[in-house]
């Protein structure tokens, strides 16, 4: 049986779209991937509890920010390995900045300080600045004024969460106020209740938690919302994995919808979980 030049033509394209499919193949395995740690997502969050963002470590794998983690791990095809040891958010930040974790993941606030060492997502929750005050302590400060009028002046005793955005917000944003730096929230609502400080600096979610937990706070302190200052709150990606800060974007504009909680919502949130 004679070959034609048909034939010929036919079984050529054939070889050739076979050798495409074939490098095509190899290409894509050999590009490169968001996950350069095998097949793992080390994600470095916070040894303690920031309810509804994520529990204790050890508590669980309820809450905000351990669904956006298991979310981006499963998108990826890999497993997500917490690391936890850190104390505070600024160290959740050094375990990124550092290579030993790819994302910190843990209510991380964006700050320009940050932004120096480790790159961010677009956020995915937008909160207010607060400040809880002592009744009488701000009585006493303001003499008369409206307390709003005192704030942006404000040179008394500020209480600030070691390690937190909000010790970094403060000397700016506060510059005449003798800042205090604690080791713990609780620590800081203390001092408000016996009045050693006169004001606490954090976001007003967490200020508003607070009067949810615990109403008889209303007594002694007052809570104050600025309208002008945001905290906005996104994912740390390791400097040197761009693709992998891309990754984390597209999977925030895709998977969840460009969705930006604000502090009514995650409030809600919080009090449905108490109840749970």
């Amino acid at each position: 049986m004679s070959v034609t030049r048909r034939t010929l033509l036919m079984a050529g394209s054939g070889g050739l779209l076979i050798s495409q499919a074939q490098a095509a193949s190899t290409q894509a395995q050999n590009a490169p991937k968001p996950v350069a740690s095998g097949d793992a997502l080390r994600i470095a969050m916070p040894a303690f509890a920031s309810n509804p963002f994520f529990p204790a470590d050890g508590l669980g794998d309820n809450g905000i920010d351990m669904e956006l983690a298991h979310g981006i791990a499963a998108q990826l095809g890999v497993e997500p390995v917490f690391d936890r040891s850190a104390a505070t958010f600024d160290g959740m930040v050094n375990l990124v900045s550092s290579g030993q974790a790819d994302l910190a993941i843990g209510k991380l606030s964006r700050t320009l300080q940050r932004g120096r060492s480790i790159v961010y997502s677009r956020p995915y929750a937008m909160l207010r600045q607060g400040l809880i005050a002592n009744r009488l302590n701000l009585a006493r400060i303001a003499q008369g004024k409206p307390p709003e009028q005192i704030i942006r002046d404000f040179a008394g005793d500020l209480g600030v969460i070691e390690g937190s955005s909000f010790a970094t917000y403060a000397p700016t944003t506060f510059p005449h106020a003798q800042i205090q730096r604690f080791a713990s929230w609780d620590l800081i609502i203390d001092a408000i209740r016996n009045g050693t400080i006169d004001m606490a600096y954090r976001d007003d979610f967490e200020i508003k938690k607070l009067m949810v937990d615990d109403p008889s706070m209303t007594v002694v302190a007052r809570s104050i919302t600025l309208t002008d200052k945001v905290d906005t709150i996104a994912v740390g990606v390791r400097p040197d994995n761009p693709h992998l800060a891309a990754f984390v974007d597209l999977y925030l504009d895709l998977a969840r919808g460009q969705q930006v909680l604000n502090t009514d919502e995650i409030i809600a949130r919080y009090r449905q979980g108490s109840k749970a």
